[in-house]
This record gives C-alpha cells, sequence and structure tokens, in this order.
C-alpha cells in the first residue's frame, strides 16, 4: 500500500515506463555527443535519434523521413499550423477548426487572425463530435487548412478523421490533427487517416516531458518556426535533445508493441470505473459516448456539485481533474462543455478521470468508494 493519492489523471501526463529510463540512461552518462559531429561521440549520438524516428515511425505507420522531433504536442501544433498558414498564404487565408481544440490550436488561429487570416470554428454535437458535413460546407475556395483533434482531451471523444480527410482532399485542402490523446491508446495510422500532418507528445505515451514529433507526409512543404542549421531535415534547427527523443522512441516501440493489450486493460479499467460511480452515485451522466472515445478517459458529470471543491475533498485520495491540466486552476466552465451545450448544473461538476497502464482493478474499486463518499459529504453540506 502507499501513502499516495490514486493517480487518475494519465490524460495529463504519464510516468515513465522503466523500459524508458532504461534507455535513457546511458545518455546521461558517456553517450554526451553532439549528433552533428563527424567523431565517434557524434556518430553515437546520431544513430540513437536515427533509431527513435524509425520507432515514432513505426507507431503512426509512415516512414522515418516524415518525422520532425519538436519539443511537444504544443511545438508540434504550432509548427504545423503556422508552417501550412505561411508557406500557403498565396493560394488562400482560410483555417478551419472546432470549438474543442487544444489551446495550443485555438491559440494559434487566433494570432493567424491578428496577422489577416480568417478562421472558423465549427460548433460540436452532444458527443463533442464535429460533423463531417459541417466541414464540409465550411470549405471554401480561399480554404488552405482544416485541423481537428483526434480526440478531445477532455471527454475524449475520437473525431471523424477519415470522413474530414476525405472531404478534404477533394478540394485540395491540407488536414492536420493533434493525436496527442490517442497515439499508443488507439491505432494511429498516418496513411490510413489521410491526414497529412499529426502532432504527438511524449509525455502522453510513458514517454519523458519535453519532446514531441509532428508527422509531415512527404512531399509537403512547411515553413520553419525557427530559422537555424538544417537539423530535423531543416524544419527544427538547433541540437537535438538526444537524451529524450532516446525515451521517446522506445515509448513509441512499448505503445506498439501492446497496443491490443493496454487497450483492453484501459477500457476494461475505465468501463469499471464508469459503473462503479453510477452504482454508488445518484444523479451522474456521462460526457461522451464510450464507443466513439479513447479507452482511458471518463468525463463524468456530478449534478449540482462544484468539481474544483470535490477534488479539494478527495485530493489526499484520487488525483483527478476538471478538464484540461493546462486551465486546472480556472474555475469557469470548460469551453468543451459550453461547445457540447452540457447544462450548467451538471457541467460545473464535472471531473476528467483518465486510467493508465498501471492502474489496478483494485485502485479503481478504491477509487469508487472515495470518490461517492466525497460527492455525498458534499451534497449534505449543500
Amino acid at each position: 500500500m502507499t501513502d499516495r493519492p490514486i493517480y487518475l489523471d494519465y490524460n495529463a501526463t504519464t510516468p515513465l515506463d522503466p523500459e524508458v529510463i532504461a534507455a535513457m540512461q546511458p545518455y546521461l552518462t558517456d553517450r554526451f555527443g553532439n549528433p552533428s559531429s563527424a567523431h565517434q561521440y557524434g556518430s553515437q549520438a546520431k544513430n540513437a535519434i536515427e533509431r527513435a524516428r524509425a520507432q515514432v515511425a513505426a507507431l503512426l505507420f509512415c516512414q522515418p523521413e516524415e518525422i520532425v522531433f519538436t519539443s511537444g504536442g504544443t511545438e508540434s501544433n504550432n509548427a504545423a499550423i503556422k508552417g501550412i498558414a505561411w508557406s500557403r498564404r498565396h493560394l488562400g487565408n482560410h483555417i478551419i477548426t472546432s470549438q474543442v481544440e487544444h489551446s495550443s490550436v485555438t491559440a494559434v488561429c487566433q494570432f493567424l487572425e491578428r496577422q489577416g487570416f480568417q478562421v472558423t470554428y465549427l460548433p460540436v454535437d452532444s458527443l463533442g463530435r464535429v460533423e463531417p458535413e459541417a466541414i464540409e460546407r465550411a470549405i471554401r475556395p480561399e480554404t488552405v487548412l482544416i485541423t481537428v483533434m483526434h480526440a478531445n482531451n477532455e471527454v475524449g471523444a475520437i473525431q471523424p478523421l477519415e470522413a474530414i480527410v476525405h472531404m478534404a482532399h477533394d478540394r485540395g485542402v491540407i488536414v492536420h490533427s493533434d493525436a496527442a490523446q490517442t497515439a499508443g491508446k488507439i491505432p494511429t495510422d498516418a496513411g490510413l487517416i489521410g491526414v497529412d500532418l499529426l502532432s504527438v507528445a511524449g509525455h502522453k505515451i510513458y514517454g519523458p516531458k519535453g519532446v514531441g514529433a509532428l508527422y509531415v507526409r512527404s512531399g509537403l512543404a512547411l515553413e520553419p518556426l525557427l530559422h537555424g542549421a538544417g537539423q530535423e531535415f531543416g524544419q527544427r534547427p538547433g541540437t537535438e535533445n538526444v537524451l529524450e527523443i532516446v525515451g521517446f522512441g522506445v515509448a513509441c516501440e512499448l505503445a506498439k508493441r501492446d497496443m491490443h493489450r493496454n487497450y483492453a486493460h484501459l477500457r476494461d479499467l475505465r468501463n469499471r470505473l464508469c459503473d462503479g460511480l453510477k452504482e454508488h452515485i445518484p444523479d451522474v451522466r456521462m460526457n461522451c459516448d464510450v464507443n466513439h472515445s479513447v479507452p482511458n478517459t471518463l468525463s463524468i458529470c456530478f449534478k449540482n456539485i462544484d468539481s474544483h471543491r470535490l477534488l479539494a475533498a478527495m485530493q489526499d485520495r484520487v488525483a483527478a481533474s476538471t478538464g484540461s491540466a493546462c486551465h486546472s486552476q480556472d474555475a469557469k466552465i470548460s469551453f468543451v462543455l459550453k461547445a457540447m451545450n452540457v447544462p450548467v448544473e451538471w457541467a460545473r461538476g464535472t471531473v476528467r478521470f483518465s486510467v493508465g497502464r498501471f492502474t489496478t482493478a483494485s485502485e479503481i474499486d478504491a477509487a469508487v468508494g472515495a470518490i461517492a463518499s466525497a460527492v455525498d459529504t458534499q451534497r449534505r453540506r449543500g
């Protein structure tokens, strides 16, 4: 047993897998070379990066040369959206996105609006999904990019990307997707989905923080965010973060290797948590269809409960969040729930629980008891 609270916030970040730690260890000591150096130390580091590139590519079912390493999901999203906007501005100035994107997408779109771009923010249905027909209606002759996340970070809803891509490509429009919450949880085949750009983050798949990747379809030209030397095919200059790239590569290899086993584990524990909460707590509702969501995420509303007070009351027993970790201190109702038209009396009591590879059934059962007790106490106190 441990005195630490049960961790149910895997969508915010994941612990490092022991195999990832072991792979990174040598790069903290004797394997310190600069990958651009021509001698043995440099070659050793360069080879490690290329091995990791192949591991990331294998997870995304793409070619290694289509992988650009970045500092994480936020940079990947910035590089994709700004890179396409600037490189294709001569073709148009219109971008389409959804109202439930991560802030690293919406903030970029808002920045580009100040640079003269026009952005359409599409609504979602009550389950958090964009309707492909709405995408089709929004496309204009001047549309250069559609950016829609693969799955929502707050409620877990998987978007109909294949249909969106098909419509976009028929009109010659580039498609980018933020796949930070899907890579490693569900098959994320860049070629099968058909996207042109795909963002992933290391710390969401049991790798280190501060590293990620952007899949860039072969032949697609991007204006780089940074300028300097020619690292990462000229798309991301600067001396590479070898230590974390190595860890990220191994994390991707493990995710691909254990995908089916992990999927079943996550789904079963998420469902166990959902069933337990519905059994022990009256007046609850889910914010997503479990058949169209990532297997580990449960966004659930407790009617007439303040979610921040609830999390504070059980912080010594259960670690969860109200939604995106990027806005965990914001007491306002999530913009995602607003876009889904969740009634206020439900939305203010929303908690996101996300299970992970290391979560156990006994932890879920203990968490159900702790959550039910905290909800009951808050309701009795009014």
